[in-house]
């Protein structure tokens, strides 16, 4: 990014007749980090910072961001070695027993519930020679090459969740490349424009999911659930990438879309049992939640919320444990830290390895700390779940 969101920010500021005190008081964000951002000596910002800034400015997130943002870093403890150089290296050389389309069909088969249920530690060991193997069979027949798609899509969403953002994108890229249909390459494409959306490039992300939406838009008096759930979903990224480019009418009219499409899906669901493709109305309530946490609404949040039975979701969906989040975070703002240090501890024992990645949950935690003078024994445990250095 470098200081080009200084030097924007700056001018931007100025036109408004704002000094960086008023900005400050009227985005909630600190003048230091104003005016380190302006100065060059700051070149990277949350993409929430950013979307503050840009709202009491009056632009688009976009006019002030047009590089990847904070958390872009690959993780520096090696976990994702080994799956990155068998991304880059899919080939390990002369084996003594080539690998079979059965075999790798049903090593596929017994990593999924690993993808689902967010084993990130175990996954970090038998993806590497699953990536392989699936390598080595693409070329044998139809089926063979399905399962390398298969393999590509669930590694580049997993990558996207662990923060390892130039892998994960070559990973949707072969997943794209080699998807059998139109409806299934979108379940591909709604991951890629998570990936954009989670690196800053909100404008790409928001382009490129209305383009696909447009495109696959099934006629809803036959659409099968597959077409629902990836149209869907498409519409829930564009209105994401609409709301955090302070585009609240667009994100609206695209949200409301989706819950068309969860309409005519009747209830949640997961069409052919892919957890990527799970849709339905619960998933717009939750993505509704998260756009108003997006606009600070934390009322509106856990009004929300209350409407949600903890029965009709997973312990360990993503989808859940986000929107756990967003609701950790609204009781912050509403200044019930109690609720959020156990809406947190929720989260830590149905996923702690998903929580151990979230830069969010460290974002929600840090603010709990700051009003505290000491610290529970709940909140320490959550403190190294998180990562967060105290």
């Amino acid at each position: 990014m470098g200081a080009d969101i200084g030097r924007r920010l700056c001018e931007v500021r100025k036109r408004r007749g704002m000094t960086q005190r008023e900005l400050a008081t009227e985005s909630g964000v600190s003048v230091s980090l104003i005016r380190k951002l302006e100065q060059g000596e700051r070149a990277t910002v949350r993409l929430e910072t950013a979307r503050r800034l840009a709202v009491t400015l009056g632009v688009p997130t976009t006019s002030l961001l047009e590089a990847p943002v904070d958390d872009v870093t690959p993780s520096a403890d090696g976990t994702w070695t080994a799956v990155r150089e068998a991304l880059r290296a899919p080939s390990s050389g002369a084996v003594q027993e080539a690998p079979t389309v059965g075999g790798v069909r049903d090593a596929l088969a017994a990593a999924e519930p690993l993808f689902a249920g967010d084993r990130l530690r175990q996954l970090s060991v038998v993806l590497p020679s699953l990536i392989r193997d699936a390598d080595s069979v693409a070329d044998l027949d139809d089926e063979g090459r399905a399962l390398r798609t298969r393999v590509m899509q669930l590694t580049g969403w997993l990558l996207t969740q662990t923060r390892q953002f130039d892998a994960a994108d070559e990973a949707l890229g072969r997943a794209l490349d080699g998807a059998p249909d139109t409806s299934r390459a979108a379940v591909t494409v709604s991951t890629r424009c998570w990936l954009l959306l989670r690196t800053g490039r909100i404008d790409e992300a928001g382009r490129l999911a209305e383009r696909w939406a447009s495109e696959i838009e099934p006629r809803m008096s036959r659409a099968s659930k597959g077409e629902l759930s990836a149209w869907g979903w498409l519409l829930l990224r564009a209105s994401a990438a609409a709301v955090r480019d302070n585009r609240p009418d667009d994100a609206d009219d695209a949200m409301r879309l989706a819950h068309s499409a969860a309409v005519a899906m009747g209830c949640e669901a997961a069409p052919g049992g892919d957890f990527l493709q799970a849709f339905g109305p619960l998933t717009v309530v939750l993505k509704r939640a998260e756009n108003a946490m997006v606009t600070d609404r934390p009322d509106l949040v856990l009004s929300m919320a209350a409407k949600v039975r903890p029965s009709e979701m997973r312990p360990t969906s993503n989808n859940r444990n986000r929107h756990l989040l967003d609701v950790a975070n609204a009781q912050v703002a509403m200044r019930r830290y109690g609720e959020a240090v156990d809406v947190l501890e929720d989260i830590r024992h149905a996923a702690p390895e998903w929580l151990a990645n979230q830069r969010y949950a460290q974002d929600v935690l840090r603010r709990i700390v700051t009003h505290r003078r000491t610290l529970t024994p709940e909140m320490r445990a959550l403190a190294d779940a998180v990562g967060l250095p105290l």
